[in-house]
């Protein structure tokens, strides 16, 4: 992502969140659109396509906080703009170098939460320059290998238990045939339009100049004399490898799991890219789910339900537990067995909730017949329909 579509794209808007949104509300807007833009769903649908990496893209910014601050305050302070001029006049220039200012917390070569590798100091660090490319300011960065994702479906118990996958992804990496250089004699010579740097500068006024890509040498400082025949002379090829990935016990369907440095390779030294899995989930035959909870509708006789008794319920990879059903139980009552649910994030475990559904016979024959027969007979006064119809009169 360049510096400008960062500053310049609007987030919020590609989500349809305010900006004052809570990480659930994203979350759940996120969730929606991606369903409803998801490349399995629109086939062949370029458009949905390109809508999904943009949303995907929104995600990734707004849904983890550190890089969500990052980018209200790129917003703040560049969003409408950029700096305006200072008492100075509109000639007029700060005596100090911003690109210090960000840059200074960078240099510690650690990858920063915002997943720029190194927070507002790698995105803002060439950002201004005095006197323009290849002055002063200038100054090279390792470049961020690209952010990678990919998709996996879990049957129903492995999402509840975790497990470990395969994966098999393609990405960007450095050519071997050129060890990366984009040269086939691995000779490239330094791009003279930016100096190396791989950005040139972009007026502004005020004294500050914004930078892009450089169009030459695509960002990457380097020029290759003799293009490698592999690469064409970008020093990037598609490789694929698989890994063996853990899928932590309790994802739910739709969650995006990150997993930081296992997405493409970086440049010139810099960090890897991160992997993040869509986790999708197939359905149970017999279990369902809410939140930490599974859910299980159990079958009961009209005797067990009017008399009490004891009812054996399965658990999902567990054996079977005991409920107690007390007498007069009314069809479609839920009751609770604790710890049989889904594993939570400090490792507990949720519930499993049983719903009670009172089975009718079709066919009764001989004693049975003959006993509710004398049932019938038995209450034949009541009548559990008096109080619905003594209602509707007096609405």
């Amino acid at each position: 992502m360049s510096t400008k579509d960062f500053i310049e794209k609007d987030y919020y808007k590609v989500l349809g969140v305010p900006k004052d949104a809570t990480e659930a509300e994203i979350k759940k807007a996120y969730r929606k659109l991606a369903r409803e833009y998801h490349p399995d769903a629109n086939k062949g649908n370029v458009k949905a396509e390109e809508r999904f990496k943009e949303i995907s893209e929104a995600n990734d910014i707004l849904g983890d906080p550190k890089k969500r601050k990052e980018y209200d305050d790129a917003r703040a302070l560049f969003g409408n703009g950029g700096f305006r001029p200072g008492p100075g006049g509109a000639g007029g220039s700060f005596n100090f170098d911003l690109g210090d200012l960000f840059g200074g917390g960078a240099q510690g070569g650690g990858q920063g939460a915002g997943g720029f590798g190194g927070g507002l100091g790698d995105v803002f660090g060439g950002l201004f320059n005095r006197g323009g490319a290849g002055g002063p300011g200038t100054r090279t960065h390792p470049r961020r290998g690209q952010d990678i994702e990919s998709e996996v479906t879990l049957s129903f118990t492995e999402a509840i238990e975790g497990a470990t996958v395969p994966l098999r992804m393609s990405s960007q990496s450095p050519c071997k045939a050129c060890s990366g250089t984009g040269d086939k004699n691995g000779t490239p010579r330094v791009c003279p339009t930016c100096v190396g740097t791989g950005q040139v500068a972009r007026g502004s006024g005020g004294g500050f100049s914004l930078t892009d890509p450089c169009p030459d040498c695509k960002g990457r400082g380097l020029i290759a004399e003799n293009a490698c025949e592999v690469c064409k002379g970008s020093g990037r090829a598609k490789s694929s490898r698989t890994m063996q990935v853990r899928i932590p016990a309790g994802v739910s369907d739709g969650q995006r799991i990150r997993l930081r440095g296992k997405g493409a390779p970086g440049e010139r030294g810099g960090p890897a890219g991160d992997l993040y899995v869509v986790v999708h989930v197939d359905s149970h035959p017999v279990f369902g789910r809410k939140d930490d909870n599974l859910t299980v509708t159990v079958p009961v006789t009209f005797a067990e339900a009017a008399l009490g008794g004891e009812v054996r319920v399965p658990t999902l990879g567990g054996p079977p537990v005991t409920l107690k059903l007390p007498p007069g139980t009314p069809n479609g009552r839920t009751m609770r067995a604790r710890g049989k649910g889904a594993v939570r994030k400090d490792g507990t475990r949720g519930d499993l909730l049983v719903t009670v559904e009172v089975s009718v016979p079709k066919d009764l024959t001989g004693k049975a017949r003959d006993a509710l027969e004398a049932y019938r007979e038995a209450t034949a006064g009541e009548d559990p329909r008096a109080e619905l119809f003594q209602a509707a009169k007096g609405a």
